[in-house]
Order: C-alpha cells, then sequence, then structure tokens
C-alpha cells in the first residue's frame, strides 16, 4: 500500500513539474514510457514506422495536454499516456480508414508475454503454447485483445486499464476473464 502511495506522490510531483514546462522531467517520462506506449501502439497498428510516428506524436499530445491543463480526468501519468495513445490510433484508423492487421510472429519486434499467474499464463512455459496463443491473439474481438495486451504485454493493472479504456474496475475484470476464455476456447479449437 505505501508503494502505490509513493508512486501516486510521484506521479503528482511529475505531473506538477510537467505543468511547470519543465523539460527535463518531459524526458525522464518519455525515456520511462516510450517502449511501453510503442508496444502498445505497434500491437494496434501493425507497422513499427507507423507506430514510430505515431508514438512521437502521442508524447507530443500529451505535453500540449498537460500545458492545457486538462488533467482534472486522469488519475496517473502511465493512464494519461495510455489513453492518448488509445484515442490516437482511433483517430489513425478513422483518418485511414484501415483495418488492423498485425503480426505476433514479427521477429523485429518480439512480444514478451508477462506471467501474472493465471491458468493460462502457465501454458506460456511451453514454446508451442506461445506460438498457438500468438497465432490465436489477433482472431479475438478487438476489445477483448486489447484488454489481453494492455494486462499481460503491457503489465497494467486493473485500475489503470479501467481508466484507459473507461469502463469500470469490475467490467475491466469480466472482460478479462472473458477474454481469456475466448482465448483458451480458440486454442481448444486446435487440440480437438
Amino acid at each position: 500500500m505505501t508503494l502505490n502511495l509513493a508512486k501516486k506522490f510521484k506521479d503528482k510531483k511529475t505531473l506538477g513539474e510537467l505543468k511547470n514546462k519543465d523539460r527535463e522531467a518531459f524526458i525522464a517520462v518519455y525515456d520511462q514510457y516510450v517502449g511501453d506506449i510503442h508496444r502498445f501502439v505497434y500491437f494496434k497498428i501493425g507497422s513499427r514506422e507507423e507506430a514510430n510516428d505515431l508514438t512521437s506524436m502521442i508524447f507530443l499530445k500529451t505535453w500540449n495536454y498537460i500545458q492545457a491543463n486538462n488533467l482534472e480526468n486522469s488519475k496517473t501519468l502511465r493512464a494519461l499516456l495510455y489513453k492518448i495513445a488509445r484515442n490516437a490510433i482511433v483517430d489513425y484508423y478513422r483518418e485511414n480508414g484501415l483495418k488492423l492487421e498485425i503480426s505476433l510472429d514479427d521477429n523485429k519486434n518480439p512480444v514478451e508475454v508477462l506471467d501474472e499467474g493465471q491458468d493460462l499464463a502457465e501454458n506460456l512455459e511451453n514454446k508451442a503454447n506461445l506460438d498457438l496463443i500468438k497465432a490465436k491473439l489477433p482472431l479475438l474481438k478487438d476489445e477483448y485483445r486489447e484488454v489481453i495486451v494492455l494486462k499481460f504485454i503491457n503489465d497494467l493493472d486493473l485500475r489503470e486499464i479501467a481508466e484507459i479504456t473507461g469502463k469500470s474496475k469490475g467490467n475491466v475484470r469480466v472482460l478479462l476473464h472473458r477474454a481469456l476464455n475466448a482465448l483458451r476456447e480458440l486454442i481448444n479449437e486446435k487440440e480437438s
């Protein structure tokens, strides 16, 4: 609990520094989160070059958002970044009229799936199961894929995912449960 309090305090302090146009604080935020945001964008866009451009734009939008003092709805800096990233991705698809096509087998951008102690995570020990999960993940509904990526790949907690998606923490928990069940069903189809 004290770790969460310390994190919140540091987040608020950093947000205060950013509001005061502290460029060093912004560089530190960029360095801390650029990899996670890029990975999130890449999973949604599927193109490394486009993900690079969009990630840069997301950090610029975040800077402008903070400077405009629009922080009343954001509880954490990380959640704010993901929310802006999510909105930028939606805008990207609207503007370009594209469909999402991603490859989880891209050797240039390997995916590290984090073990959260779930039943499904036990299967990640086996390379064949990981390959099967990678093959089945794009077959899930967008919202299912999104919560799985946010939780297991970007290592966000339920509260942060709720803030990013605009859903309650309980709804996110149910959505994640359904997503894992849907993924399990797709994997079991292969075994049948």
